[in-house]
């Protein structure tokens, strides 16, 4: 009888535990940190190279740090871990973006700019230069440099 009772507690225990073992790389989060002090991260996982997806959610990363203050980790595919899939992208803990899965891998500037609104991110004094529109002193010596003959 004793022997019968330890064989079910350790099935019972092996069925308990096997699922935890299973799910560890789904339930890991992103790779990094996912906090610099009180802000969130911006987490990108791109393929290395980076492809047509990648370089979009690096441009989107570019934009959203152009307008607000907010920390941007690029991760390549190949120190991301066991089971990280490339692209991807996290806000903190929460995944936004996944090869294969949500969002199919790649965000957008408007997507994320919502997320950081409702959150209450913090906004730089003045946006960067990198949406500025250009001046028309550039552009006037754009043209004059078109026009050496």
């Amino acid at each position: 009888m004793n022997l019968r009772y330890s064989f079910l507690l350790v099935a019972v225990s092996m069925l308990l535990v096997a699922p935890m073992g299973i799910a560890t790389d789904a339930w890991a989060g992103p790779p990094g940190i996912t906090k610099l002090g009180d802000q969130k991260v911006l987490t990108l996982i791109g393929r290395d190279p980076p492809w047509v997806r990648c370089n979009n959610n690096m441009q989107v990363a570019a934009e959203l740090a152009n307008v607000y203050r907010i920390p941007v980790q690029i991760i390549p595919h190949a120190l991301a871990g066991p089971g990280a899939k490339a692209p991807a992208v996290y806000w903190g803990d929460e995944l936004i973006a996944e090869d294969g899965g949500k969002n199919n891998g790649m965000v957008s500037f408007t997507g994320m700019a919502d997320i950081m609104e409702i959150e209450g991110v913090p906004k730089h004094p003045t946006t960067g230069r990198l949406m500025a529109e250009p001046k028309s002193k550039h552009d006037a010596l754009k043209e004059a440099i078109k026009d050496v003959k």
